[in-house]
């Protein structure tokens, strides 16, 4: 289907929603779309050209299909391959509104987003993280010697003394005190508070 087919027919849809079908957010948040399995990479190539010829670049604001790079020994050689961490998804942060709803949910491939009926759900800040879509800057202004207390994870609620900063990474290395015994971790900034 060409470009102008797809968006006579995103008109058309458009004039049979109800008005105010969906809410308009007021700040782009991340969702997940549901694709062909295969068919990642032509949604998100098809999906960035709707975007632009509609110029709704303030609406979808990026696109991503989230891969990782593997090193595999095959006859002794080394090969580095890149596979989808979630085959059949297409990650997308936009605002929703109508307009962009029916733009990305009737795109070539997609057969739906992820979410209760037709409401698309976002991704909360934590799910976002985890995935490693996209990284926060945290500013901590910590030096070897400081004491921290750890926030999250297995050694919440301890506190633990610093012994490096690698800014670059926004880790750090420490000695959590726990049963008499001094033991060594290594720590995210989003981890620990500074004592």
């Amino acid at each position: 289907m060409s470009d102008e087919k797809v968006l006579d027919v995103l008109a058309e849809e458009e004039e049979k929603v109800p008005a105010g079908a969906f809410r308009r957010s007021k700040e782009a948040k991340w969702y997940v779309v549901h694709t062909y399995s295969g068919h990642e990479n032509k949604v998100k190539v098809n999906l960035e050209k709707l975007v632009e010829n509609r110029g709704m670049q303030d609406l979808v604001l990026q696109i991503i299909v989230p891969t990782e790079d593997r090193v595999e020994y095959k006859d002794g050689v080394r090969q580095v391959k890149t596979r989808k961490i979630f085959p059949g998804y297409v990650i997308v942060k936009m605002i929703v509104t109508n307009e962009s709803w029916y733009l990305v949910r009737n795109t070539q491939g997609v057969t739906g987003f992820v979410g209760q009926g037709s409401e698309p759900i976002p991704l909360t800040d934590e799910e976002v993280r985890r995935m490693g879509i996209e990284k926060t800057v945290i500013v901590l202004d910590i030096q070897p010697g400081d004491s921290v207390k750890v926030i999250t994870g297995p050694f919440k609620g301890f506190s633990a003394t610093v012994e490096d900063v690698n800014a670059d990474k926004q880790t750090l290395k420490a000695r959590v005190d726990m049963f008499g015994r001094s033991t060594p971790v290594e720590l995210e900034y989003d981890q620990v508070d500074k004592l």
